[in-house]
């Protein structure tokens, strides 16, 4: 670990409380019980005016069904914009519950409605299971628009890590079955490229903290079903692959500076400007991976701003 000093000093305290987590076949069992011991000590704001409830429906073909999660402020009238959200955890980890903390609060500031997708995991599940999961609860929200009291002209997608990589993903597939249309996509540090793993002259000052090359090389490798970096990954899978990204809706990325992923989110927004897709960059100094969950701090603030005052412009305006 050789950028230990360029650490924000408000986040670097916590580094040493990061718990190990091994990323192994046999170890992915162990390190989802430890999530969800941490969850449960995450505390859940009450009192709030939104319902929440949870749907079974149909999922992809010869599939499962896919569990949804619904938010709904209960004081907001007419139809309203919603997110379509998709859970992180490095396409091994995580689940929808893990983000209620943070979306009960966002409904009702947002005045929005949040569906959040319960999609398979890897390595149980390779591409394209989850994607496709994803793209189910996606047909589901737009056909029950209406019910949900959801305007289907504002419905984006949204994620963190492995779930923003799910959300470019799902962002290219609806603009290329012309099935359930995005108004946007807003990603957080997104895992977006698998040749990450296999780059040759990898970042010297990246990927030190919370997700780690070595960690990521397992979550690409769960997700493909066999080892990244080869030719014949498909860009859905993949989505920095993608050789055009044309006609893709608005888009909001936002990278900490030494997060693994910063190349591959800063390329992909260059790419999507050539492409005359609008977007909103912002790169953090002094912070690693999951950084805006992690602890109190000036840049933690700042990124929860920037995100939210992004979703607001894009679902109103």
């Amino acid at each position: 670990m050789n950028n230990r000093r360029l650490v924000d000093p408000e986040l670097a305290a916590l580094i040493a409380l990061m718990p190990a987590m091994e990323f192994t076949a046999d170890g992915v069992a162990a390190v989802r019980e430890q999530m969800l011991v941490r969850r449960a000590a995450v505390p859940v704001p009450q009192g709030l005016p939104v319902s929440m409830e949870t749907r079974t429906v149909e999922g992809p073909p010869g599939a499962a069904a896919v569990r949804l999660t619904v938010y709904r402020p209960t004081e907001a009238t007419g139809a309203r914009p919603a997110v379509y959200h998709i859970h992180g955890g490095g396409y091994v980890l995580g689940d929808s519950a893990m983000m209620e903390p943070k979306h009960r609060p966002l409904a009702v500031e947002l005045g929005c409605v949040i569906v959040s997708v319960d999609h398979r995991l890897s390595p149980e599940t390779a591409h394209p299971g989850p994607l496709e999961d994803c793209y189910a609860g996606l047909k589901w929200l737009h056909a029950h628009a209406a019910e949900l009291g959801v305007d289907p002209g504002r419905i984006g997608v949204m994620g963190e890590s492995a779930g923003g990589g799910l959300a470019a993903a799902l962002a290219l597939y609806a603009r290329d079955r012309g099935e359930a249309p995005l108004a946007f996509q807003h990603l957080i540090f997104p895992m977006l490229d698998d040749r990450t793993c296999t780059r040759p002259d990898p970042h010297p000052f990246v990927g030190d903290y919370v997700w780690n090359r070595a960690q990521n090389l397992f979550g690409w490798t769960s997700l493909l079903g066999q080892a990244p970096g080869g030719e014949d990954v498909p860009h859905y899978a993949a989505p920095a692959r993608a050789p055009d990204l044309a006609g893709l809706p608005p888009t909001f990325i936002s990278v900490g500076a030494l997060d693994l992923f910063l190349e591959e989110d800063m390329e992909y927004a260059r790419r999507l400007t050539r492409a005359g897709v609008p977007v909103e960059l912002h790169v953090y100094p002094g912070a690693y991976h999951g950084f805006s969950g992690a602890v109190e701090a000036r840049v933690t603030r700042q990124s929860e701003r920037d995100s939210l005052e992004a979703l607001r412009r894009a679902m109103h305006g």
